[in-house]
């Protein structure tokens, strides 16, 4: 693992700790702003549901909806309702303001409605059950109306208890980790185990009401005097519902090192609770999801199949889930041998793989297990109670973050537990070890020829995943009796896909927010637009596919895709460098985001939000040294020695948080406010640089391009949100816009030494041509799009116009602008969105025709690319499926961006 100096573990963990502790009500006074914009732009705005269904069986949604400037102001009070007109209960917060004061975003949570809902401005209805927070006494106590969730302070019990009604439905929720100390290969050595229990450090209540509730849990997995993996847990409540939201993550600050057996190899990972049992065993059941809305449906002490009949009423009753009549009513030859038929009170579903579970159980421990069932991929989701109650549990992603396990225990006994394993204890320890030996690359000459070979910037100690995170979502029913199989089934499709209500991209669009004109809905009116149409819908549907066809599935991996195909073995590079996991490299995050904020289709959505789940916690460093960076892509997610801004970059979280109000995202949103810190730690160029230079607190070397942009894009959110920093970040968005502005070549001078205390670069005394293709290509022109629309800085608009006018220019072009050529450059098709941008803002009709230029002839795909799959099967590939030898994930993301920002600003201009 990697030395973690103090000064800098302890500055790591104020950052984190900030993000801990605040859970700042939006609504800050004016940013010293413009006057505001007149109203406009109120019109109502119609919601949907992502998918078909509706709200369904989940607790509740919440919606992120944008707004012209100027159309509200922060005080303004919204209503909801349904298709008929009636009322439809809603709470509402503030998530983002323009400059002016006038609302940006705003949250919205419902706990009810199906269909279209209409959002304007009034009065909001109050729910006929609140969401109400008590957090006197020992517990905080939340109640949906339906059912009370006792929350605890402190100890290793989070969830004292659940009850509906009187009725005590779950208790002892908890945290359950199990650490293997040892991993030996082959078949060598013996396994030990040890427990330990998620211990609360800190409660908060994020949110207490009317229709929403939030708790945010913090703490970390105790045994002794050891604490470690910490963890950040929130809890949902949504007013009438009989069901909560779980949101879970954790932070790995364990130990192990290369070539060593001994470490923190996490052997289990679960969420485990308590279920009370009333009932007889004949009228207590399990329920299992298996594929699709499939599922095991059975009785502790099953009646059905016997030798002896009891009647088909009750038999059936038993099946359906019914309480049984009194067995003196039966058939007296069951119900005088009832005792001699067994109870099952032990039941397990493993997914080791994304492509296979199986089902057993057992009568008790100590006993024999027998095969219950199996298939490929489980919902989940499962059950067990009886007549008078019982819990309904379900974890999001079970198959495609393998390997996941649920587990009954007891349903024989006055009570059962359930534990859901985000880390099966039945598959191997979670082995997060660097991968090679260094293969003595022991100097940074060495590195940068090993570099030169497998694209992998290695450096001894590096390829550490301390600090890395992983968030997972569950669901929980408290149920008063067990539930008829169609409302198991809407259970099962919430865990699966969980309800989201959206604002449709015509509000989007209007509301000029991520970069006004960058993104228009898709329109096939010209043979030229179509076709581009079909490229794009070509793209998507080929890395869908290849998420499946390559199995990209696994508790680390799900969400990510890779960067490079190799033609020789038609396989992807997975083992090869920085050819391997893509880790957000030139911005697909952003493709994904807008493909989906013009089209408003549900596969873009889940396929981005499993993204934005992936890149802003597994490629991010959370703690330690290299807290606020993330890494660059590789064969492991952790492995290359390059930590940089450009892949923590928060542009890439803004789109999801703002879209559904995601806190977890927040917090990972804020904790970037202070990684210009990082530059102290880290000189991302010290492998290269040819002039002496050592990291200065009042002089740090910060690029214009992927450094700035990721420092910027935090700083921003952090104003927008009035979060506790804004002042300060507000300060720094404005200071940094005007010291790039007042560059000799302004962002053609590439970098600028940064003052860490003013939030200042220093002004260079001599102008310098430095240009990279990257400097753009990781949300620059979105950011500075937005920028320019919100901060009225006429010399620096002018400095990023200038240089979206020379990137794709000559080389005679540049020299006679700036003295000097910009030398070797590639990517010049995604730098024609640059060309696109200019053309709109300076009415250059020299760079419309460049633009399209540049996106149609130059390097990326091109309409002779052939545009379709060839079938892959044995003896050539492992799995059967379609190949696109000439896409590469590179192309892809430019491609995908250029195509979309250039139709919505030239579209009218095509050639």
């Amino acid at each position: 693992m990697s030395p973690i100096p103090r000064r800098s573990l302890l500055r790591a963990a104020a950052v984190a700790g900030a993000a801990t502790r605040f859970s700042w009500a939006l609504g800050a006074k004016d940013a010293e702003a413009a006057p505001r914009a007149a109203a406009g732009g109120a019109d109502p705005v119609t919601l949907d549901w992502l998918e078909d269904g509706g709200l369904g069986a989940a607790p509740g949604s919440t919606v992120g909806v944008p707004w012209p400037m100027g159309t509200y102001q922060e005080d303004q009070t919204f209503a909801l309702t349904d298709a008929d007109g009636k009322d439809v209960p809603v709470q509402t917060w503030p998530l983002a303001y323009w400059p002016d004061g006038s609302l940006k975003w705003t949250a919205h949570a419902v706990g009810s409605g199906d269909g279209k809902l209409t959002l304007t401005a009034g009065t909001p209805a109050a729910p006929g059950n609140k969401v109400t927070v008590d957090r006197n006494g020992g517990t905080i106590d939340v109640s949906t109306g339906v059912i009370t969730a006792k929350i605890g302070k402190n100890g290793t019990t989070l969830i004292k208890s659940v009850t509906r009604g009187s009725t005590e439905i779950a208790r002892n929720g908890r945290l359950v980790l199990i650490r293997q100390p040892e991993v030996e290969d082959e078949d060598q050595g013996a396994v030990r185990t040890e427990r330990f229990d998620g211990t609360i450090d800190s409660v908060t209540v994020e949110q207490d009401g009317p229709v929403r509730a939030a708790v945010r849990i913090d703490g970390k997995h105790r045994k002794g005097g050891r604490g470690w993996l910490p963890f950040s847990i929130r809890l949902y409540f949504y007013a009438g519902a009989d069901s909560f939201r779980v949101v879970h993550t954790i932070t790995y600050d364990g130990t192990q090192e290369p070539g060593r057996s001994s470490g923190d190899f996490i052997r289990g990972l679960g969420v485990r609770f308590g279920v009370p049992l009333r009932d007889a065993a004949y009228d207590r059941h399990i329920r299992i999801g298996g594929e699709g809305t499939g599922l095991l449906r059975e009785a502790v002490q099953g009646i059905t199949g016997l030798r002896r009949d009891p009647g088909a009423a009750v038999q059936s009753a038993q099946y359906e889930g019914r309480k049984l009549p009194d067995p003196s009513t039966w058939d007296q030859r069951v119900t005088t041998r009832l005792q001699y038929v067994p109870h099952w009170g032990d039941y397990t579903l493993s997914q080791l793989s994304a492509d296979g579970f199986t089902v057993r159980k057992r009568t008790k421990k100590g006993y024999g297990w027998i095969a219950a069932g199996g298939g490929k991929r489980a919902a989940g989701f499962g059950y067990v109670g009886g007549a008078s109650g019982g819990l309904s549990f379900g974890l999001r992603d079970f198959w495609e973050k393998f390997p996941a396990q649920l587990d009954i225990r007891d349903a024989h006994t006055d009570e059962a537990t359930v534990t859901l394993w985000l880390w099966s204890p039945e598959a191997q320890p979670m082995d997060l070890r660097f991968y090679h030996d260094g293969m003595g690359q022991d100097t940074y000459a060495r590195q940068l020829e090993g570099l030169n070979i497998t694209y992998e910037d290695y450096e001894p100690e590096f390829g550490s995943p301390y600090g890395i995170a992983r968030t997972s979502e569950l669901l929980f029913w408290a149920n008063d009796s067990t539930p008829a199989a169609e409302t198991l089934a809407q259970q099962v499709r919430a865990v699966r896909v969980l309800p989201q209500l959206v604002a449709p991209p015509a509000q989007l669009i209007k509301a000029e927010v991520f970069g006004p004109g960058l993104f228009s809905e898709p329109d096939r009116s010209t043979a030229a637009k179509a076709k581009i149409e079909d490229h794009l819908d070509f793209l998507f549907a080929y890395y869908k596919d290849q998420v499946e066809m390559r199995r990209w599935y696994g508790f680390w991996d799900y969400g990510d895709f890779m960067h490079t195909y190799e033609t020789v073995r038609h396989q992807w590079r997975y083992d090869v460098g920085g050819y391997a996991w893509d880790n957000s490299e030139l911005s697909p995050d952003l493709w994904l985001w807008y493909a989906y904020l013009r089209s408003g289709r549900s596969d873009l959505f889940r396929f981005a939000e499993a993204l934005t789940r992936h890149t802003g916690e597994v490629d991010v460093y959370h703690l330690g040294t290299w807290a606020g960076l993330g890494t660059r892509h590789g064969v492991q997610h952790f492995a290359d020695s390059a930590k940089q801004q450009r892949i923590a970059n928060t542009t890439y979280r803004r789109f999801y948080y703002f879209l559904t109000a995601d806190e977890r995202v927040g917090d990972l949103m804020h904790a970037n406010v202070d990684s210009d810190e990082t530059f102290l730690v880290l000189d991302p160029q010290r492998k290269v640089r040819t002039d002496p230079y050592t990291p200065d607190r009042h002089a740090l070397s910060i690029g214009f391009g992927t450094d700035w942009s990721g420092l910027v894009s935090a700083w921003l959110t952090e104003w927008e949100r009035k979060g506790p920093q804004w002042e300060k970040a507000k300060a720094r968005v404005l200071s940094t816009m005007e010291g790039i502005a007042a560059q000799p070549n302004g962002f053609v001078q590439g970098s600028g030494l940064y003052d860490l205390d003013t939030g200042k670069f220093a002004v260079a005394d001599k102008p310098v041509v430095s240009v990279s293709h990257l400097s753009a290509v990781f949300g620059l022109n979105e950011l500075c799009a937005e920028l320019i629309h919100l901060v009225d800085m006429p010399a620096f608009k002018t400095a990023y116009l200038d240089y979206c006018r020379y990137f794709n220019a000559t080389k005679a072009e540049q020299k006679a602008r700036y003295g000097s050529d910009f030398g070797t450059l590639l990517l010049f098709q995604g730098h024609s969105r640059l060309d696109a941008y200019a053309a709109v803002q300076t009415g250059d009709a020299t760079l419309t025709k460049r633009a399209w230029t540049r996106f149609y002839s130059s390097d990326g795909y091109s309409e002779s690319s052939p545009w379709t799959t060839e079938k892959l099967t044995g003896p050539v590939t492992l799995v059967e499926g379609g190949e696109a030898n000439w896409v590469s994930s590179n192309d892809t993301a430019l491609y995908g961006l250029a195509a979309i920002e250039n139709l919505a600003l030239l579209g009218d201009r095509m050639p």
